[in-house]
């Protein structure tokens, strides 16, 4: 596992975080999109729950696929952060294998018991969904938050969006990095003009060409983030 100074160093300069849920690529081999993806993209949620369910992920599901990204990165060479969804179990079997941390949603293991779990260097992320939960989030040990949805998202099984606007407020409220979520594609992206991050899944996973589609996504945040 990276030492905590450069884990938060990459997670302060990332732009584009995949949210990896392998039964989004239809007939496709999800390692292979993935991989195509995978130079463009700075961290990779591993998700493999089904979209819009609420429990939590299989323990099981969640350590092979997570098992499958660590052998695919390093394969690459790729240094993209590789975080587990949900899992701090998962996350603390595998952060000797390059797990960088865990991604945690409201109704998880709080943060602070993840924290006593995975230990000072482990990036822990949590969701939130309105303007009170990103303040509340500030008293939690957590190194980024996620931000969302910023529009209706199919994926995320929200008919609603907050706006950008809502996520700019929230990254100028947060001490920690913010990744505006749901239903961001590359048309989209210009909303983001000042927060310069996006969470995406399904705009990379279901193009036609992941490569060309996260390649297109980081370049326009980084030139909007500049």
């Amino acid at each position: 596992m990276l030492d905590a100074q450069e884990l938060r160093r990459r997670l302060k300069a990332a732009r584009l975080y995949l949210v990896f849920t392998p039964g989004l690529v239809a007939d496709r081999d999800p390692l292979a999109v993935l991989g195509a993806a995978l130079p463009h993209v700075d961290l990779v949620q591993v998700r493999p729950k089904a979209a819009g369910l609420a429990a939590q992920s299989d323990a099981r599901e969640t350590l092979e696929w997570t098992e499958r990204v660590l052998a695919l990165m390093e394969s690459q060479r790729s240094e993209a952060l590789v975080i587990v969804n949900d899992r701090v179990d998962v996350a603390r079997t595998l952060l000797e294998r390059g797990v960088a941390g865990v991604h945690l949603g409201a109704e998880d293991t709080p943060p602070k018991v993840a924290r006593e779990l995975l230990g000072s260097a482990a990036l822990i992320g949590l969701s939130t969904h309105s303007p009170a939960q990103v303040i509340a989030a500030l008293d939690e040990p957590v190194d980024y938050l996620g931000f969302g949805p910023i529009h209706e998202s199919a994926t995320k099984g929200y008919a609603r969006g907050l706006g950008a606007e809502a996520a700019w407020l929230a990254s100028m409220a947060a001490s920690v990095p913010v990744f505006p979520i749901g239903g961001i594609g590359l048309a989209q992206a210009a909303d983001l003009a000042e927060v310069g991050r996006a969470a995406v899944s399904s705009a990379i996973l279901t193009a036609r060409d992941p490569a060309a589609a996260a390649r297109a996504l980081r370049e326009s945040l980084a030139l909007l983030g500049d």
